[in-house]
């Protein structure tokens, strides 16, 4: 029986990304792309993961502060809103957002680089691409995934304040005092240990997929789309297992 083409592709993702580990530990990688991978993963994605934190925790707000309200729980709904953020919105949301910003990008650029033969080039000029090319933006994700995290954390903690206190007049106080009450230390560490292993996955698996395109400039978009989709699955379920080892 045939291997589907997706599960050799998903191995050879691994086994780049274990090579850009390992290069990345030694640190061999190419520092002049470092910068410009760490602004496409940063600067370049800040106004999306602000606005989506903003909706994010206004929204929640809608959906909650009001049924809380009428039931008298009204000043819990800053700590319930700080959990679910840090416990499971922020990191799962943040990545879904560099999955389409980032991953894209990584999966569409190496899979250009691959069906035009700039790989081979690169080879042949006695350049591991896995450094030169993967090691930059698996960085990038690793150092740029927690802080966006952090930063639609805040974002979104903040804007549900603004949002309890205008529409259903929880006075912010009484907001702040039940996040200090709810959330506990390692909420916050364990928020981040999310975020980095995720940001690894997207960086992992976008690499993988572009540099095993093969074929023209046809491939190259079912090649963006199946990085994606892969990423946002296995996303999917390392978020069920870090859940269950990191919150249970």
């Amino acid at each position: 029986m045939k291997t589907p083409r997706w599960i050799k592709r998903l191995g050879s993702s691994f086994i780049i990304g274990g090579q850009a580990v390992t290069a990345a530990a030694k640190g061999h990688f190419n520092a002049s792309d470092l910068t410009d991978q760490l602004m496409e993963a940063g600067p370049a994605s800040f106004l999306i993961v602000l606005i989506t934190g903003v909706s994010a925790g206004t929204v929640f707000n809608i959906q909650v502060a009001a049924e809380l309200s009428r039931q008298g729980l009204g000043s819990e709904v800053g700590g319930l809103l700080a959990i679910g953020l840090a416990r499971e919105i922020a990191p799962l949301l943040t990545a879904t957002l560099l999955t389409g910003k980032v991953a894209t990008a990584y999966a569409a650029q190496l899979g250009t680089m691959k069906v035009t033969e700039q790989i081979d080039a690169i080879t042949m000029l006695k350049t591991d691409p896995v450094e030169y090319l993967v090691v930059p933006r698996l960085i990038a994700m690793i150092v740029m995934a927690p802080l966006q995290c952090l930063l639609f954390f805040s974002v979104a903690l903040w804007s549900g304040q603004v949002s309890s206190t205008a529409f259903y007049s929880i006075p912010p106080n009484i907001f702040w005092n039940s996040v200090k009450s709810w959330i506990v230390i390692s909420d916050l560490p364990f928020m981040l240990i999310k975020a980095v292993v995720f940001g690894l996955q997207i960086a992992v698996i976008a690499c993988g997929w572009g540099l095993t395109t093969r074929g023209g400039a046809k491939e190259v978009g079912t090649s963006t789309t199946g990085a994606v989709v892969m990423t946002l699955l296995t996303v999917s379920l390392m978020d069920v297992v870090l859940t269950k080892v990191l919150f249970s």
